[in-house]
């Protein structure tokens, strides 16, 4: 890893930009967080901050829009193809994860879409997952965009303040995600349930008949997702 670092140390300023950009995006639109997952970019492009290469408010900038627009593209491919491509080949080794991840989906709804920002195979599958779910985008767009921001400023600043002990902070990244995850599903949970509260003071509906508490439907697994 050290020598992938001194690479984009050599490299213009605009090239990081671009792989942070890159792999962070990838990460959910094409899968490629099963081969090198978004935080590793992360953290690496917040080490070159830290060093002077590149400029810690654009890598922030950066790496917030690849996670997102990544997501966008993920869940347009889930709702477009639907479980054609979650019943693919390569992810059959991965069945039972992946029910587990459409079972936390179908029961938390939006949150769950946060929370799968914080390890790497949910990063991969959540947005394609949603979208296969039918869940509206607005939905999905409002808490992507939570998940997105927090674990953008919680990855590229591990890697900022690790400096040149990046390669330590992303191996030990993960071992503090869990309990960050749980956390920020807490305060997201009381966050959604404070608001539909609200609406529910001013005589809005609050979800339909067999909705979860973010209107996903109750139906849990994959088989779910199929129509």
């Amino acid at each position: 890893m050290s020598g992938l670092v001194d690479h984009l140390l050599q490299a213009p300023a605009w090239v990081v930009y671009l792989a942070a950009f890159g792999v962070v995006f990838a990460e959910a639109a094409v899968f490629l967080g099963f081969v090198v997952p978004g935080e590793t970019a992360a953290v690496l492009a917040g080490a070159a901050a830290a060093l002077g290469h590149v400029s810690l408010p654009v890598v922030l900038v950066v790496v917030a829009l690849g996670a997102m627009a990544g997501d966008a593209v993920g869940y347009a491919v889930g709702r477009r193809l639907g479980p054609a491509v979650l019943d693919h080949r390569w992810l059959a080794r991965r069945r039972a994860a992946l029910d587990r991840a459409a079972d936390l989906l179908a029961r938390r709804g939006g949150p769950a879409v946060l929370l799968g920002r914080w390890t790497a195979f949910l990063r991969a599958v959540t947005p394609a997952l949603a979208g296969s779910a039918r869940m509206p985008f607005r939905r999905f767009l409002l808490w992507d965009v939570m998940g997105g921001l927090l674990w953008t400023g919680v990855v590229v600043t591990v890697g900022y303040l690790a400096g040149t002990s990046y390669a330590s902070a992303a191996s030990r990244l993960g071992e503090g995600t869990a309990a960050a995850a749980v956390l920020v599903l807490v305060a997201a949970v009381i966050t959604w349930r404070v608001v539909r509260h609200r609406r529910s003071r001013r005589g809005q509906p609050g979800g339909g008949d067999g909705e979860g508490d973010d209107g996903a439907p109750q139906e849990r697994g994959t088989a779910a997702l199929r129509p």
